[in-house]
């Protein structure tokens, strides 16, 4: 096998330009399938990062009516039931949730206000202990919510930065006193996301998909919720999962246990809790990506195949060349495995030089197409070495015919022709 390779390169580099052109087709198929597969990749891992970067692995279960939204302010709905205990449990005992959060909100509040400063179309959530933790969120000045500030219904907030910018420019709002709808609430602490959790944005697909808080939030202990709103109210859920790729089926678990609290008719506009749809269309993008990218894939496979072609060419014309080389072996001795092997290997020898190119080609194509287009890629080792296979696949494929009529030349007729 040793002499065989020896051999392979040896006639390689006796023909160097032949060889590289044979080679050619090879390599422009291989550079071509490693940009694609690395674009696919490396968008498909920026949509993915995004998603634990909109919510540290979070899936929010929200109240639907119909395929819409339900707003509470068109009254509380008919036949939801509070949140049980055994609710939580069963969502918390779901395969690999990390942790669960259950929290009231409203969109779009009047109300939030400093003196003449009004937060406009903020949001106001009701939170429990796990919401902070939960979601990704940091305190970054002051301090979060205490256990006392629950069990004693403090009136008591947490703003965004966004929010404390417009209700208190220029001054440090720990300690002061906002309005919640004409209720007093004192501000105990600033919060935000995590860095490590704040999605990519490069397009305004990614903005519109993955920003999540446009104007202010202000967050209040959820048992001062009906301090403010009346009533209590049917509430959403968050779940943290270990992996992105957990999302989707604990989401789709904790929307049914959540289920199980409403009584609603079957009908197109009934009362239900789902997941959010971020999941949805993530999946969507990358399914748009895969099918685009496939088409690719199909004409990158032509110029292997061209390129597959061009080396049973070459390989046909080497037979022909060493016809007597091949004649004077038969004569000494050689098996007819002994010559199919010589020239396979020497086939999968030109083609394994051509794919190592052509990973090299399509790396620097990669990184040519990201830096032109923004595109984000990603580059595996399982690619290289599935490209590297591939081309010698190639060569083992197309150098079968050549090989094969070299193993099955008539000694004495090899030695007669010139």
């Amino acid at each position: 096998m040793g002499e065989n390779f020896r051999f392979s390169i040896q006639g390689i580099w006796a023909h160097k330009m032949r060889s590289f052109l044979t080679m050619l087709g090879v390599i422009i198929g291989i550079a071509s399938i490693i940009a694609i597969v690395s674009t696919i990749q490396g968008t498909n891992r920026q949509i993915m990062d995004n998603l634990v970067g909109a919510g540290n692995n979070c899936v929010t279960i929200s109240l639907f009516q119909g395929d819409g939204a339900y707003y509470m302010e068109g009254g509380l709905p008919q036949g939801v039931y509070p949140v049980t205990e055994d609710v939580r449990e069963q969502i918390r005992n779901i395969e690999n949730v990390e942790a669960v959060s259950f929290y009231n909100s409203r969109q779009w509040v009047d109300g939030l206000r400093r003196g003449t400063r009004v937060l406009q179309s903020g949001k106001a959530l009701g939170v429990d202990g796990q919401y902070l933790t939960a979601n990704g969120y940091i305190i970054y000045r002051g301090r979060g919510f205490v256990e006392t500030d629950y069990r004693k219904f403090r009136k008591v907030v947490l703003l965004d930065e966004m929010a404390a910018t417009a209700l208190f420019p220029g001054e440090d709002p720990i300690g002061r006193t906002m309005e919640i709808r004409g209720e007093p609430f004192t501000v105990v602490g600033l919060f935000r996301k995590s860095e490590a959790f704040q999605p990519v944005i490069e397009s305004i697909q990614d903005y519109y998909t993955y920003n999540q808080s446009e104007n202010g939030t202000v967050l209040m202990p959820d048992a001062c919720w009906p301090i403010v709103f009346q009533y209590d109210e049917p509430q959403n859920c968050v779940v943290r999962t270990s992996a992105t790729e957990d999302m989707s089926r604990a989401g789709t678990e904790a929307a049914a246990v959540m289920n199980t609290l409403v009584r609603s008719e079957g009908d197109e506009n009934s009362v239900s809790y789902k997941a959010e749809d971020i999941l949805e269309t993530a999946r969507k993008q990358q399914e748009l990506n895969a099918s685009t990218n496939n088409l690719l894939l199909w004409v990158a496979s032509i110029a292997l195949l061209v390129g597959g072609i061009g080396v049973m060419n070459i390989m046909l014309v080497s037979v022909t060349e060493r016809t007597s080389e091949i004649g004077l072996k038969k004569a000494l001795g050689a098996r007819k495995s002994s010559i199919l092997l010589q020239f396979l290997t020497e086939s999968a020898v030109l083609t394994s030089i051509g794919g190592i190119l052509g990973i090299v080609a399509g790396i620097i194509l990669s990184q040519v197409i990201s830096h032109m287009s923004g595109a984000p890629v990603f580059i595996s080792i399982p690619t290289i070495i599935l490209g590297v296979a591939f081309s010698m696949l190639i060569g083992i494929i197309f150098g079968l015919l050549p090989s094969m009529q070299a193993a099955n030349l008539n000694p004495i007729d090899a030695l007669r022709r010139e």
